[in-house]
């Protein structure tokens, strides 16, 4: 194989993609014909889009070149795209055709019955005008897939990419990625097909393969490549008008790698192992392995481990629901390696699992300010005591979103903004603050229950399927490390429920920890790090907690406590309990040598005087926003001055 080109500042792009760019619906009833499937799952799909997702994941700069509809889909991939990292420059805009889109259901290990949508779709609409020789020339590599040679259309705009290649000393890459039923050789329906045997198919790709440095395809795709059914006869064929290496995956076996001389015996050829794992889903396979072979091949890895990271990568995906989602990031990928014995099962093995969730790439919030009227109780009361009507409730919670986007315009506080809203008095208020790009949580737990009840019953599984996937799942927790066990397991069930079921719909989950009925300081610090530790022993990592302001002495064994147990952890924020505005201040300022503090999520402190006067009818909508902001924007000076004061004076007394 050729030598790469390596990374520099002209060649900044290690892999684009040119290829299929969709929207996989993919059925959640596992064992069901696709005609009785009742729900689905929307993913980013295409086996390119899946390549430049998945070598985006583990750490590749990729690209992506193709079209998407000017729709709500299009936006959806290259929304996703661009959050996994992958370059989406060369995505262009169709204003006159839909986003393409794959349906597919997952009967048995054998059976995955497949629907393209594809008449006429965005991404197979792709031309010669659309590529850009300046973007091919910054990149190491192309990869190509077998789809964008079917159609006249995206033969050419591939056929011009692949000139381009060469002419800029780009390495090129072919997954053959035969589906029969897009090159019109079966019904519509039949997409699960993988093998029809077709000579003018043959001929056509035959023209293409010279063009490529790496070819990669399974067995049947070399079949169609090389044009016999008989392995070794058609790998002859393709060698002999091809010298780029060969890539044979070959399932649980593994994969074959052939540079040279075709062997007399496919076990003849380099071959390395893959690992066994239980099936689910054999789909997308192809894409993860190709994932994994370019991220090693790349890097400079030899071919040995470049095709260790494929077959790692395509063993645990085809463990999962979904194809790009599925993908692994690099320190799961190295987890799943470095396992003595393999993992049989990656889908239920808890570290695995939590690298994947926390591969995921997230928004960061550095420094969060949020508003919290999760309080359910409270304003309940707030309206008696005011002789006001509940049912005013919900204007008053849309109300406070309004003041937190006030005060987000005048601070220009964009990525430090959140709230706490609940959905029995603040659905309205949910959906308003929704799509944001804020930080929102929401509230589970029935107010005061102890031990924990989940205010819509046990089942909050399904409960989660309504939610946005930007809602953070919030639970308050009278922890008591020092009941007994009978007194614990309720709780305790509770909480790995809840923990359970945001792993499955991959919501974010916050935990706030406040003891039952400890007034001193140093007493509750002590008790809410030894219920932390409590909650990690029980297998449960919370991507968040929510802490009484500790003591300036208690933050450093907070802090390691995490570093510890959960270096993914997205960190603590401080909660307000209704206290006077002088204890937050000193709260606020005690964590100002935290590593792991984030911000802060106050509520009584804040709305509790304009709600009661709001509702009592002394002031109007914008009386009440008026002082919701006011109140916020103090909340948010005196964070940021206790933040910055105590350092001032540490420069101070050091010039001293």
């Amino acid at each position: 194989m050729r030598s790469l080109l390596p990374r520099s500042p002209s060649r900044p792009i290690d892999v684009a993609c040119l290829g299929r760019l969709a929207v996989d619906l993919y059925a959640q009833q596992i064992g069901a014909r696709l005609e009785d499937v009742t729900s689905f799952a929307k993913y980013l799909g295409g086996s390119s889009a899946n390549v430049a997702f998945g070598t985006a994941r583990l750490g590749l700069r990729s690209a992506m070149l193709a079209r998407v509809g000017d729709d709500h889909m299009g936006r959806f991939l290259t929304e996703t795209l661009e959050a996994e990292g992958c370059d989406i420059s060369q995505v262009k805009t169709d204003h006159e055709r839909l986003t393409a889109l794959a349906i597919l259901g997952i009967k048995d290990r054998e059976t995955f019955p497949l629907l393209f949508y594809r008449e006429n779709c965005a991404d197979m609409a792709l031309t010669p005008d659309d590529i850009d020789e300046s973007f091919i020339a910054r990149c190491r590599a192309l990869a190509i897939t077998g789809t964008h040679l079917s159609q006249p259309g995206v033969h050419a705009a591939a056929t011009r990419a692949i000139e381009l290649a060469h002419k800029h000393d780009v390495r090129t890459v072919l997954d053959i990625d035969y589906r029969p039923v897009l090159w019109g050789l079966t019904g519509r329906g039949e997409g699960e097909r993988r093998f029809v045997a077709a000579e003018h198919v043959t001929a056509h790709l035959q023209a293409s393969l010279p063009g490529f440095d790496l070819i990669v395809g399974t067995e049947e795709e070399f079949h169609i490549a090389g044009g016999s059914e008989d392995l070794l006869s058609a790998l002859r064929a393709v060698r002999g008008i091809s010298a780029a290496t060969l890539v044979v995956k070959r399932g649980a076996v593994g994969c074959s790698v052939i540079e040279g001389v075709i062997p007399s015996d496919i076990d003849d050829a380099p071959t390395y192992k893959g690992s066994r794992v239980e099936v689910l889903n054999v789909l997308g396979a192809g894409d993860a392995f190709l994932s994994g072979f370019l991220t090693g091949w790349l890097d400079g890895e030899s071919i040995e481990r470049s095709c260790a990271y494929a077959n790692a990568c395509g063993a645990i995906v085809v463990s999962r629901h979904a194809c790009a989602p599925a993908m692994p990031g690099r320190a799961e990928l190295d987890a799943f390696l470095s396992r003595d014995g393999g993992i049989r099962r990656p889908d239920l093995d808890a570290e695995l699992s939590h690298l994947h969730r926390t591969a995921v790439p997230r928004k960061a919030w550095n420094e969060l300010y949020v508003f919290a009227f999760d309080h359910r109780t409270p304003f309940f009361e707030l309206t008696r005591a005011a002789g006001g009507d509940e049912a005013r409730l919900p204007r008053l919670k849309e109300l406070l979103v309004e003041a937190v986007a006030a005060t987000e315009r005048a601070g220009q506080l964009h990525g430090h903004i959140g709230l706490l809203a609940d959905d029995r008095y603040g659905q309205d208020a949910l959906n308003a603050a929704t799509g944001r790009g804020w930080w929102i949580g929401r509230p589970v737990e029935v107010p005061g229950s102890n031990p924990l009840e989940l205010e819509r019953g046990r089942s909050i599984g399904s409960q989660l399927i309504s939610w946005p996937a930007e809602h953070v799942i919030k639970c308050l927790v009278a922890f008591d490390p020092d009941a007994t066990p009978m007194d614990r397991v309720e709780q305790e069930t509770q909480i790995r429920s809840l923990y359970d079921a945001a792993k499955i719909s991959g919501h974010e989950l916050l935990l706030e920890i406040i003891p039952p009925g400890c007034k001193d300081p140093s007493q509750r610090d002590e008790l809410v790090l030894r219920s932390m530790k409590r909650i990690y022993n029980l297998g449960i990592r919370p991507d968040w907690w929510k802490l009484c302001p500790p003591q300036r002495g208690a933050w450093a064994a907070i802090d390691a406590l995490i570093a510890e147990r959960d270096p993914h952890c997205r960190g603590v924020l401080l909660l307000g309990l209704n206290a006077p505005v002088e204890q937050l201040a000193a709260g606020f300022a005690d964590a100002l040598g935290s590593v792991t503090c984030r911000g802060f999520a106050v509520g009584r402190t804040l709305f509790s005087e304009p709600a009661k006067a709001w509702l009592s009818g002394t002031i109007d909508d914008e009386a009440l926003v008026s002082q919701a902001r006011a109140a916020f924007e103090r909340m948010i000076a005196l964070w940021r001055e206790g933040r910055r004061v105590p350092q001032e004076r540490v420069t101070e007394g050091a010039a001293a």
